[in-house]
């Protein structure tokens, strides 16, 4: 009995250890068959090299870009909000931008070593940010792009001692652009992100959201912000997650993006082992992807956040093997990466291409090739 008890206890240690190893050593030899195909200019295919690949966005927009580019030449505030007074009350492509410009404020504010020359010998990079809000204390755009900003500096080290604090200034910025914006449904959903933080409870939770869905009740981004706070990360659970997007796909109207939201809630709950194929062949993926799939041909071909859903089909496409279905999505988003799951990664383009080698792998194996396929870059 006893050496059974060691047997037994000695498989359970092995798994422990093996299984995590495997899955590292898998992720690595993926990477290093992707970066070795990434870095030939992809047999013709057209895809865009590894070293070209844009992190900042989902999908492409050049008015954005455009203004990303003018700020950090300039380091003048007025290209970002010309571009949110531009964009209006569409509130998808608006939360895209929101996000892409205070993600972009926080990278400068990152990669800027303190200014030796300056008060305290603070950080300047994102500085448009700051004088923004200076001198525009009232547009929306400045305190819903400032809002986002603090959200984006917490959630970066939410071990850190400032992790509340920042948080706490964030709701208190996004209150004062919701009383800028009245109709706005933006500031309500960078403060799904501050409740999610603070650890609100459900019932403070749920009366946030319904601010939302008041302003914009079938916004994709708004539920994919909604969703991480019933995931078991963070206070809910996996069926809490799954009843959410399930609720949200039904309740759906035609041309929405929301039959999508399970394939999300899927991803968030995926075993730490994922390694056997037959997870991403079962029935559970397989109707999260057609879900997807269906969202796809139902919704606008441009709408902004349809890259995202594209981006995560990838990564479930490829790992179901299904390579041609991978490809034809490659296709349509090939060169930018900054989507979920490469943004989770240390080295966005890197895990991209490293997905991409693979489909490209797969697909020649099924007899496909190069002739005629050109992405949409």
């Amino acid at each position: 009995m006893d050496a059974l008890l060691l047997l037994f206890a000695a498989i359970a240690i092995g798994g422990l250890v093996f299984l995590p190893w495997m899955r590292r050593r898998r992720a690595v030899q993926h990477a290093e068959r992707g970066l070795t195909v990434a870095a030939d200019p992809m047999a013709g295919y057209g895809f865009v090299p590894l070293e070209q690949l844009d992190a900042r966005l989902p999908g492409p927009d050049e008015e954005l870009a455009g203004a990303l580019a003018e700020m950090r030449r300039t380091h003048d505030w007025r290209p970002a909000a010309e571009l949110l007074r531009a964009t209006g009350d569409d509130w998808e492509l608006r939360w895209q931008r929101v996000q892409t410009l205070a993600g972009a404020a926080a990278f400068e504010l990152a990669e800027t070593p303190p200014d030796p020359a300056a008060p305290g010998g603070v950080r300047t990079g994102g500085i448009w940010l700051r004088t923004w809000r200076a001198e525009a204390p009232k547009d929306p755009g400045g305190a819903q792009t400032h809002a986002q900003f603090l959200v984006v500096q917490a959630l970066r080290d939410p071990g850190s001692q400032d992790f509340r604090m920042i948080l706490e200034e964030a709701r208190t910025v996004c209150r004062e652009a919701a009383l800028l914006a009245p109709g706005s449904p933006i500031p309500y959903i960078t403060e799904l992100a501050v409740a999610r933080g603070l650890g609100e409870r459900r019932a403070d939770y749920e009366e946030l959201w319904s601010k939302v869905r008041q302003r914009a009740p079938h916004h994709m981004g708004a539920h994919l912000a909604a969703l991480p706070y019933w995931s078991e990360k963070w206070h809910g659970s996996r069926k809490d997650a799954e009843d959410f997007a399930a609720r949200a796909a039904a309740e759906a109207p035609a041309k929405s993006l929301l039959p999508a939201l399970p394939l999300f809630a899927v991803y968030e709950h995926l075993p730490e082992a994922n390694m056997v194929r037959s997870l991403f062949q079962s029935a559970v993926v397989e109707r999260a992807i057609e879900g997807a799939h269906f969202a796809l041909r139902e919704a606008p071909a441009d709408h902004p956040m349809a890259p995202h859903v594209r981006h995560l089909l990838v990564w479930f496409l490829v790992r179901a093997e299904r390579y041609a279905e991978a490809m034809e999505q490659l296709r349509l988003v090939d060169g930018h990466v900054g989507a979920v799951p490469w943004s989770y990664g240390r080295s966005p383009a890197a895990e991209y291409a490293a997905y991409r080698a693979v489909a490209i792998a797969g697909w020649e194996q099924l007899g496909g090739t190069s002739t005629g396929f050109r992405p949409q870059n």
